[in-house]
């Protein structure tokens, strides 16, 4: 399906943690125009994590996206 269990298991629990609205049409933007949302980051995690071969890989895929959190508990990539 989705890879290994530890993916799928990763997708669950992202999926599960975060209630998130789903939209047909995205909403307008508010603030800076180049911010990306915590949705959008959101987004981008799952898509690594379904792409990944394995946990290993998921994680070292999105270090080096800037998806994973800082000490402060924000991605680079939505600074």
């Amino acid at each position: 399906m989705y890879g290994s269990l530890d993916v799928r298991k990763f997708l669950w629990q992202q999926e599960d943690g975060q209630s998130r609205q789903q939209s047909a049409v995205p909403g307008q933007r508010v603030g800076e125009p180049s911010r990306i949302s915590d949705e959008q980051v959101h987004r981008a995690r799952i898509a690594v994590a379904r792409s990944a071969e394995s946990a290993e890989d998921c994680r070292l895929l999105l270090d080096m996206l800037g998806l994973v959190p800082d000490e402060d508990g924000q991605p680079p990539v939505a600074r």
